[in-house]
């Protein structure tokens, strides 16, 4: 299996999940005992992770009037090319399929962080560009936002964090091949 066969690459980082995991399952006693398998525990244990990162920032852009996916539209559009790119770009960008990027593109343009227009080469094409607002938006975040991964990740020295970076690169490559 991919898993099993990439287990070994992300040990060093279950020993800090698996304490984590009990200190999580300390504070919320429940009845209820697990099934899965060990490789499934390192899984969701990454995706736990992922999930509290992702609901602590959203707190944050929430106080800009911005989700989640949103506040990654406008830091894709600021690195792009002149702060402009195409709708489909920014979708395969962020993975995200067309049809929501359609609706978050739309109410972020309503709230005048992005502006939306058709791309004159080719009327089937839709151009987002970032604005004014929403450079500063990205500015006022940006000190909370680096302040909480911040606390997220101080109990791992540099190298660590390289190393961890560099191994779930390996598991993101695996599990991009199922």
């Amino acid at each position: 299996m991919i898993i099993e066969r990439h287990c070994n690459i992300i040990a060093p980082i279950i020993v800090t999940i698996h304490t984590l995991l009990k200190t999580m399952n300390e504070k919320t006693k429940t009845n209820y005992v697990s099934d899965l398998t060990f490789d499934e525990k390192v899984m969701m244990a990454i995706v736990r992770a992922a999930e509290n990162f992702k609901r602590a920032h959203s707190s944050i852009f929430k106080k800009y009037g911005l989700s989640f996916p949103q506040y990654n539209i406008l830091r894709v559009l600021d690195a792009s090319e002149n702060g402009r790119n195409k709708t489909s770009a920014v979708s395969r960008i962020m993975l995200v399929p067309g049809a929501n990027m359609t609706g978050l593109s739309k109410r972020l343009a309503k709230d005048g962080f992005i502006l939306r227009t058709r791309d004159p080469q080719d009327e089937r094409v839709t151009l987002l560009a970032i604005t004014r607002k929403g450079r500063d938006a990205l500015k006022m975040i940006e000190d909370e936002k680096n302040e909480s991964i911040k606390i997220l990740l101080n109990e791992f020295s540099q190298e660590e964090k390289h190393d961890l970076l560099d191994k779930i690169k390996k598991l993101i490559k695996s599990t991009s091949a199922i």
